[in-house]
């Protein structure tokens, strides 16, 4: 007769907390970030890259705003050490140089894990009256994901421009999802959507708001920024359609708060930025605990069981 253990209950319950744990943490994880000038004598920075890389490597994708990188070594940089220290492999894709000042031309930096997405194309919007940093969108597939295919559209805003360019994001949307045949889009980046720069009453006049299939996922009263003066939701993330929208993990949208969570001082996060990152996660493609879970975990429950009635 096989030995049963009489405190089974307690090393079974170990091993469900660590499922049900790894189910909740699963999913993909869509960051954007206004890096703020994000130039060589900040990547020479140890500290700053430092911090930016562990923000970075909480992330499937990133989007990074304000990159000023006419060379690739700023990127590089941050590539190399992601890729030397972290589990996963990273790779980038960057817009052009954009702007309409030589001294001010910035470039939007997507970073990707080569093991859970794949950037299988790329588009630069070119309608140059519209914006002063031209949106740049990249067509996603991942394995990962609840939705195996899938636009990002990034737009930093020009913050007197910003009503609007975050209207025009309306002909982006038209125009990326009749370019791949996808309409799960999803914008992302600093719109200056809030305070000044975007009103209640301006609202009225953006596409964006005013269309119900668009849902704004970061809300009107999230403070992105870092200064203790402002509550401003400058930076947002709007998807399109209930099919995106189904496939976003419910309350997963939020601020991620570097100073909190890394324990940092306001001066040392002030000297990577004046904002805070934002993110979303996606529903992973096997998504347990909405799917049938608990026979999932009776099965787990059964298989050790069987083992320890075998010493």
């Amino acid at each position: 007769m096989g030995w049963r253990s009489p405190h089974l209950p307690l090393l079974l319950f170990p091993l469900l907390t660590l499922l049900v744990r790894g189910v909740m943490n699963s999913g993909f994880r869509i960051c954007a970030y206004n890096v703020q000038k994000f130039n060589m004598d900040k990547a020479s920075n140890h500290r700053v890259l430092h911090t930016l890389t562990r923000v970075v490597a909480r992330c499937d994708i990133t989007l990074l705003q304000e990159v000023i990188d006419s060379d690739g070594k700023v990127i590089n940089t941050l590539l190399t050490l992601l890729n030397r220290y972290e589990d996963y492999s990273y790779q980038s894709v960057s817009s052009k140089a954009l702007g309409n000042s030589p001294s001010d031309m910035q470039q939007y930096v997507f970073i990707f894990r080569t093991e859970t997405a794949n950037v299988t194309d790329q588009h630069q919007y070119e309608r140059k009256q519209s914006f002063v940093r031209e949106p740049f969108a990249i067509h996603v597939q991942s394995e990962k994901t609840e939705i195996k295919t899938f636009v990002l559209v990034a737009l930093h805003t020009e913050p007197s421009q910003a009503v609007q360019e975050i209207d025009r994001l309306y002909d982006v949307f038209e125009e990326v999802s009749n370019k791949w045949n996808n309409s799960n889009v999803m914008f992302l980046g600093d719109f200056h959507a809030s305070c000044a720069y975007v009103t209640r009453v301006d609202k009225k006049n953006i596409r964006l708001f005013t269309d119900s299939r668009f849902s704004w996922l970061i809300g009107d009263k999230v403070d992105t920024t870092v200064s203790d003066q402002t509550t401003c939701a400058y930076d947002r993330i709007v998807v399109y359609g209930q099919p995106f929208l189904k496939a976003i993990r419910p309350f997963s949208a939020k601020v991620f708060n570097i100073r909190r969570e890394f324990k940092l001082s306001k001066s040392k996060v002030l000297e990577l930025s004046d904002h805070l990152p934002v993110e979303v996660k996606l529903k992973g493609s096997a998504h347990l605990l909405q799917a049938t879970p608990l026979p999932v975990l009776l099965s787990a429950c059964a298989m050790v069981q069987s083992f320890l009635s075998t010493l």
